[in-house]
């Protein structure tokens, strides 16, 4: 709109004349000089300018538009009204639906906790049939430590959709819908981006795992400068992923032991130090996510898994619309099965603490 002639928007002849006349062709022309200039450029009054200016600017203006009608917009050019249900009743209730499109969701936790199984389910779940609740298209995982098994990715689709997989074939056509890549260094992975991106739009992709981002980047960078700018070049293009082809992009994190005084990583943990030494018995341990904090702000979404007093906990730690909780979980053989769907509210640095106690016998299958 800022190249629209001046000579096709309707002023009066006089004042479009002397526009031309003075070289001023485009709106973009006019709109870049202030109204004292516009005044000696064309010498006309100051009254002739403010009422083509404001005319001007009317037309090529982008129309504004409500909160409600951008909503409606989404939800009606959008499945599911932008998010992939998780089919955990209470986590999607906190998330307004599930896992958003159009941003990161990060899964945090120590191994072996069961990001993994999340990973799985989410699969399972955006390449069904749209009349059995999934997105109905195809998924890209990139399996970075060799983790996905199609084995259990099965037997999570036999026991969760049983009316789908006992059906002849079927079980075959949902494993056909998730593509499986396995970069080894970061150059590779990031070769596998640039192919992602021309996949999304001709291979109807609905959804994007990378499980995990952590060992592409710890197993290839020391600490310092280089890994962060490294993991920053490549979270910004997984962002951009994001946002160009709206559908949801989930990864894994790992943790690490967090360093003596280092500092934590929101302002709302930075309780008492004296008050932190005195509880330190009362932590069963001392782990962070690892990536630091440019990762951290980087993702929408954080999904803390931990094991506590031999419990399992998915907390919501960060999301810009939904309260920070926990709920309860088993992993069971049709995956991840909460065990309360109210949630646990939880205040201060405790939503982004990390536990691993006591997550040996865990599994219920």
């Amino acid at each position: 709109m800022a190249k629209k002639m001046i000579s096709e928007m309707g002023l009066p002849k006089s004042i479009s004349n002397i526009f031309t006349a003075r070289n001023i062709i485009t709106a973009k022309d006019a709109l870049s000089h202030t109204e004292f200039e516009l005044m000696e450029l064309l010498d006309v009054g100051m009254s002739e300018v403010i009422s083509a200016i404001s005319h001007i600017s009317e037309l090529v203006s982008p129309p504004s538009q409500t909160a409600l009608l951008l909503m409606e917009q989404r939800v009606c050019n959008e499945s599911l009204a932008g998010h992939l249900p998780t089919r955990l009743k209470g986590l999607d209730e906190a998330l307004c639906g599930g896992i958003p499109f159009g941003v990161l969701t990060e899964l945090v936790g120590p191994a072996g906790i069961g990001k993994t199984q999340f990973c799985l389910k989410l699969s399972l779940l955006a390449s069904l049939p749209a009349n059995f609740g999934g997105l109905d298209g195809h998924v890209i995982y990139i399996d970075v430590e060799s983790k996905f098994s199609s084995k259990r990715l099965i037997e999570i689709g036999m026991k969760s959709f049983p009316e789908i997989f006992h059906k002849k074939g079927m079980a075959q056509e949902m494993a056909g819908r998730i593509l499986i890549l396995r970069p080894t260094s970061l150059s590779e992975f990031a070769e596998s981006l640039h192919q992602i991106k021309i996949s999304l739009i001709h291979q109807h992709v609905k959804l994007l795992i990378i499980d995990s981002m952590a060992a592409l980047v710890l197993g290839e960078y020391d600490c310092g400068a280089s890994r962060q700018q490294a993991l920053g070049r490549h979270v910004s293009f997984i962002k951009s992923l994001a946002e160009f082809s709206r559908i949801p992009v989930v990864v894994t994190n790992q943790v690490r032991s967090q360093i003596g005084d280092e500092p934590l990583m929101y302002s709302f943990q930075a309780q008492s130090h004296s008050r932190k030494k005195d509880n330190h018995a009362t932590y069963d341990s001392h782990l962070v996510a690892a990536l630091g904090v440019n990762w951290a702000h980087a993702v929408t979404i954080r999904l803390v898994l931990e094991a506590k007093s031999d419990q399992r906990f998915i907390k919501l730690a960060k999301s810009p619309i939904s309260p920070p909780l926990a709920f309860p979980f088993n992993i069971t053989s049709s995956g991840v099965v909460l065990l309360d769907d109210n949630g646990i509210e939880m205040k201060g640095p405790e939503i982004n603490s990390i536990h691993c106690q006591g997550q040996n016998a865990l599994f219920n299958f």
